[in-house]
């Protein structure tokens, strides 16, 4: 633990298991925390495996507010979104002949899972894409983790017909780290693979891309201050994220290789652990 560091000029945070509670709301005390943060020039990020179409159920709670969210890292990396503009940025996407390998390997190695895949659509300045092209298709062997599910029923080949920014794997009734195990020792550099909760879903994306390699085009490519960037996590897809930032910081309830890649343990999301840590400087 480094007690030491700080302040950060910038603010990177997972969305579900750290920013949010467990009613999916920003409470007052890391509202007041973000705020006052803001108020010294150190705005939040979100960095999240969510898509851009589920990030206003986060930034409209700051949007009223100094603290209010100009951009988020989304697909756990693969996509850099402009909220103000409702703009993707960036997008790093699986092509189909890959989506089809992997897709291929997960049936052979784990029978009946169901597949889905994300979709970026449009990027800013260059041509729109397909506007009947739908962000979310997924096989009939499907079940979501969600209770909102948003997609499109496609037929098996059809998961790997355009680029994707994930491919979702589904098996109910097994854990991620079981599925993440079997999957491990026949991907060979195909993909990267990560998951955000442990009840049978997992998700890949290109090699290198995760949370940190989206923050850093960001960081690259905007003006937000990366000099010093403070991160926020709670489960595998956050790893790279907490290695990358200058201080990364696990939630006390996150997944043991989050806690083991985080300089820093804080307490539970419904404890306000993240508001906890900056309130050391806001």
């Amino acid at each position: 633990m480094t007690r030491e560091w700080g302040p950060p000029t910038l603010i990177a945070s997972d969305v579900d298991g750290t920013l949010i509670d467990g009613d999916d709301t920003i409470t007052p005390r890391t509202r007041t925390a973000l705020e006052r943060a803001r108020a010294a020039s150190v705005e939040l990020v979100l960095a999240t495996g969510r898509p851009p179409r589920w990030i206003p159920q986060i930034s409209d709670q700051l949007a009223e507010s100094p603290a209010a969210v100009r951009f988020a890292v989304c697909a756990n990396g693969a996509l850099v979104y402009d909220v103000a503009a409702d703009a993707i940025l960036h997008a790093d996407a699986l092509h189909p002949e890959a989506l089809a390998t992997i897709a291929g390997v997960v049936t052979e190695v784990l029978p009946g899972a169901g597949l889905a895949a994300e979709r970026a659509g449009a990027i800013k300045d260059t041509d729109p894409a397909d506007a009947a092209t739908a962000p979310f298709v997924a096989t009939a062997g499907y079940e979501h983790a969600w209770l909102n599910p948003d997609h499109l029923e496609v037929s098996d080949a059809h998961i790997a017909a355009s680029p994707a920014v994930k491919l979702l794997a589904r098996v109910p009734g097994m854990s991620s780290h079981e599925m993440v195990e079997r999957l491990a020792p026949h991907l060979d550099g195909l993909a990267e693979m990560t998951f955000s909760i442990d009840t049978g879903l997992i998700e890949f994306s290109l090699p290198q891309v995760s949370k940190a390699s989206g923050l850093a085009w960001l960081a690259a490519n905007t003006d937000v201050d990366a000099a010093s960037v403070i991160a926020f996590g709670d489960m595998p897809n956050d790893i790279e994220m907490l290695r990358w930032a200058g201080h990364g910081v696990a939630m006390g309830h996150g997944d043991p290789a989050a806690l083991a890649a985080a300089d820093e343990v804080t307490a539970s999301n419904r404890d306000d652990g993240l508001a906890q840590v900056l309130e050391r400087w806001f």
